[in-house]
């Protein structure tokens, strides 16, 4: 049987996904990995469980389908970091995307002139997340240890490495770690000397349609054929435009998993320095603008895990408890929640900033509770959705992916509170199924990326009645923070000299 293999190396698992030539997706296999966070503000991973993820997911699906894939493409989470040596061993385990240590070496790049420059030229926040600022901390308080890297890698890198033995990333993951120059596809030298790293110390730079054919099985993966075509692929996010079909101005693509974003395709960069929505390169011709929230599910199940005393939550939990908040009004009867539990980025890029529950009464109950998580983390997009709109960037559509698209009143909530009309157009890992449609260009399968097929869609269309409810309700979300922000602040200055 001839198929594609998209697969998605995210921050809790990796994802195979097989697409067929008809361009859809048929199969899938799941590989998950933890992650460390025992130290305040720490959350590292062991690359080389993730490099066993990746082959045991390809394996499982050759397995399942009983033939190897034509094209396998990748997909991976952003802003990791590794310290590698010459031989691509790590040298410590990798930072991923939500490791704040580097808290205060942003928010000092952020305050000076120099933040704005490196903000403009790369396209991407100065937040913790940053690869760029992550250097930085490496840089400053281990010194002997900056002093001994050969490279500094993402986890795309890594897999490539152990793949073709050769430092190499993608323009798309590339765009995303505060070093390349966004417009120009190039290393950045502001950055690097920002980070004091030379260029030397950074992969090769190539498009995200860059392929290998040099495969060989003999040194991993014997279940593949020899020459298996490898295309780079990008980054996660644009690869969730490209696999939602939201390539197009106008049409956004949001995404709700653990944590959650909105991006929307154009032609050209995008920026709002009051807000730092990200610039980032799905290809040489189309750059995906928007904004990341690190609150998406992650905050449910905070909520429901407390609210049931559960250690492991079942999918029937969620149904019970999603279904008791429908019966609450639109504005969970004057109940409000800033759903930043772990800090924020897009728009107030704030890692200090907590969660909080306002306008708490004796008439609110667990299913209040429950809507106002989940309105809380509608607010949070939709925030974004407002800083994107600000910049110039219209948007009717918002095609729509993760976990959250299983829940009907969920999805509807979403569509109210932005206005927008919602348009579900795979059930499957949108990344994954993305890393396949480049791929299936890439690999000279088609002349254009594919798109999803579109019959298959669920729509859902706001509620204008309660949509002109929520923007009054909104509008009170983007002052709490601002009334807040300064007690958010020594809050975190007292808990973290405690």
């Amino acid at each position: 049987m001839e198929y594609i293999l998209g697969i998605d190396i995210g921050t809790g698992s990796t994802k195979a996904v097989a697409v067929g030539m008809d361009h859809i997706a048929f199969d899938s296999s799941q590989y998950f990995y933890p992650t460390n966070t025992e130290k305040a503000q720490y959350s590292e991973q062991d690359p080389e469980l993730i490099w066993k993820a990746f082959q045991d997911s390809i394996s499982a699906l050759v397995d399942q389908i009983g033939s190897a894939p034509q094209a396998i493409g990748l997909s991976t989470a952003m802003h990791s970091l590794i310290a590698v040596d010459e031989q691509c061993n790590a040298l410590a385990p990798m930072m991923t995307w939500a490791d704040s240590r580097s808290t205060d070496i942003a928010e000092k790049l952020l305050a000076s002139p120099l933040g704005a420059k490196l903000y403009r030229e790369t396209g991407t926040p100065v937040h913790a997340m940053s690869p760029l600022c992550k250097i930085i901390w490496i840089r400053e308080n281990q010194p002997e240890f900056f002093s001994s890297i050969y490279k500094f890698i993402s986890i795309k890198e890594y897999i490539w490495y152990r793949l073709f033995k050769t430092f190499e990333v993608d323009h798309s993951i590339a765009s995303c770690s505060g070093l390349m120059v966004v417009e120009r596809l190039e290393w950045s030298e502001l950055a690097l000397s920002t980070a004091g790293i030379n260029i030397g110390q950074l992969s090769d730079l190539v498009s995200t349609n860059y392929l290998r054919k040099d495969f060989n099985p003999a040194t991993s993966m014997t279940f593949l054929e020899p020459g298996t075509l490898f295309v780079m692929g990008a980054s996660d996010g644009c690869l969730a435009n490209l696999g939602t079909g939201a390539i197009t101005p106008g049409i956004a693509a949001l995404t709700i998993g653990t944590s959650g974003a909105l991006r929307v395709a154009s032609h050209e960069a995008l920026f709002n320095e009051k807000a730092m929505t990200f610039s980032y390169r799905l290809d040489e011709k189309i750059f995906v603008n928007g904004g990341p929230v690190n609150n998406g599910g992650v905050a449910l199940k905070w909520h429901l895990k407390n609210l049931f005393n559960k250690e492991q939550l079942r999918p029937e939990d969620y149904d019970q408890a999603l279904a008791e908040m429908e019966k609450v009004p639109a504005g969970a009867e004057g109940l409000i929640f800033l759903p930043y539990l772990q800090g924020e980025r897009a728009p107030i890029w704030d890692s200090k900033s907590c969660g909080n529950f306002f306008g708490l009464r004796l008439r609110h109950q667990s299913r209040h509770f429950t809507r106002a998580v989940v309105e809380g983390i509608c607010f949070a997009l939709n925030d974004v959705l407002f800083s994107l709109e600000a910049s110039g960037q219209q948007i009717s559509q918002l095609n729509v992916s993760g976990g959250f698209v299983s829940s009907a009143a969920w999805l509807q909530i979403m569509a109210d509170i932005t206005g927008k009309r919602l348009v579900l157009a795979t059930t499957e890992d949108a990344s994954a199924v993305g890393a396949a449609y480049l791929a299936v260009k890439a690999a000279g399968l088609s002349e254009a990326y594919p798109s999803p097929v579109q019959d298959e869609s669920t729509v859902v269309e706001p509620d204008h009645a309660e949509h002109q409810r929520y923007k009054e309700y909104f509008a009170l979300y983007q002052k709490l923070y601002e009334n807040l922000k300064g007690t958010m602040q020594e809050m975190y200055a007292l808990q973290n000299r405690e």
